[in-house]
């Protein structure tokens, strides 16, 4: 067998709801998310058995903790397939950004492994094995933006109508040097207790743009930024100076630390970029993209 190569792709949140704290530890949500044209590259060697991975950037763990090894072992599972690969990560997707690269890679390696197994899993057992796998791995399955119910394993197609005004849609990504984890925000959603959206506001919003005819820009929405502004503080000073200098509409993507913001089609980002790099630095992240 040959080996096979993947696309990784990573994502924003562009309207982003958590309604509440279930029983089960988890958050409910109802988001809109889209896959981008940027992101990390995997590759799958052929091997006799086992999984293993090594990745070109040396912070990010090459051992059982890393998602790819889980989806892979996951997949052996579901299938009872007896191959194994040695897979290659070209990181792309900077870590603790909200972008989901950990989830891409994951879903990544289910894909990959589809390639090498011949095809065992069935679109909707593929769909279960990568909702087993994070809250969020189900949405990299297509290539197209979706909305996410419950935890985030419930994805469900943007009406027609919808998707046009969103693909296509040039963004750009800017992290600062920082990371936020994940459980650290939600942590502090429960901490502070104001910021929950309830789940029939944040339908009838989506439905009233969904029905609609407005830009992306009117879709926004991310209650988790509260929570994230309060303690990194760098993060709404500069998203505050770019829409007074630009008008341009941005949002912390996720639960932080990377934001985006949407361009128009004929937009200069150099004033954009200019601005990010003397607010955060020169080591600050900066990134187009459009919207897949």
């Amino acid at each position: 067998m040959n080996p096979v190569t993947v696309s990784s792709p990573a994502k924003v949140n562009l309207f982003l709801a958590v309604t509440g704290r279930r029983v089960d530890g988890y958050h409910d949500l109802v988001s809109v998310v889209a896959p981008l044209d940027f992101g990390d590259e995997l590759r799958a060697q052929p091997a006799p058995e086992g999984f293993t991975l090594d990745c070109d950037r040396p912070e990010v763990p090459v051992d059982e903790s890393n998602l790819v090894l889980k989806a892979a072992r996951a997949y052996a599972a579901a299938t009872g397939w007896r191959g194994g690969a040695h897979f290659s990560l070209t990181k792309r997707i900077p870590l603790g950004a909200g972008l989901g690269g950990g989830s891409s890679n994951a879903v990544a390696a289910l894909r990959a492994l589809q390639q090498l197994a011949g095809g065992l899993l069935p679109a909707a057992k593929l769909a279960e094995v990568a909702a087993g796998l994070g809250s969020d791995c189900a949405l990299f399955l297509g290539n197209t933006p979706v909305v996410m119910r419950g935890r985030g394993e419930r994805v469900d197609a943007l009406p027609e109508a919808a998707m046009r005004r969103l693909r296509g849609r040039r963004v750009l990504l800017f992290k600062p040097g920082f990371a936020i984890s994940t459980p650290w925000a939600y942590g502090r959603m429960i901490a502070r207790g104001t910021d929950y959206l309830p789940a029939a506001e944040a339908e009838a919003r989506l439905a009233a743009w969904m029905d609609g005819t407005g830009p992306a820009e009117d879709l926004l929405l991310n209650n988790m930024e509260a929570a994230a502004f309060e303690k990194f503080v760098a993060l709404p000073l500069l998203l505050a100076k770019l829409r007074a200098e630009t008008g341009v509409a941005v949002r912390m993507s996720g639960s932080g630390s990377a934001c985006f913001a949407l361009l128009g089609e004929d937009q200069v980002t150099a004033p954009l970029v200019a601005r990010i790099h003397e607010c955060w630095g020169p080591g600050a992240f900066v990134q187009e993209a459009r919207l897949l």
